[in-house]
């Protein structure tokens, strides 16, 4: 599983534990069933900031010569991918600011 697809599984089975027994037994495994949108949010972040130190280590070590070319692959395109998702997340959240702003009151 992915970092985008395991965050936005986390988040989901956190944030609708009414959806029936299969979705209760995920958000056991996410992290309860009762976790805020603001603990999901800082769960994110934390395992954004683990995959990108991941990346930093791999690299270390391959620049180093102690680390294998493969592991130094993966962790890159995780570091990636996990910094698009993060970009993408940010431009939806000011997207939906920017929306709530232009509501008429």
């Amino acid at each position: 599983m992915t970092f985008e697809t395991s965050v936005a599984a986390a988040l989901y089975t956190s944030l609708k534990p009414e959806a029936g027994p299969a979705v209760a037994i995920n958000a056991e495994r996410a992290g309860g069933a009762g976790q805020s949108f603001s603990d999901a949010l800082a769960e994110a972040a934390r395992a954004l900031g683990g995959t990108l130190r991941r990346g930093e280590t791999m690299a270390n070590a391959a620049v180093s010569g102690t680390g294998d070319m493969q592991s130094l692959v993966e962790a890159m395109t995780a570091a990636e991918m996990a910094v698009e998702t993060a970009v993408v997340m940010r431009d939806r959240v000011v997207e939906a600011y920017q929306e709530i702003l232009r509501m008429p009151v």
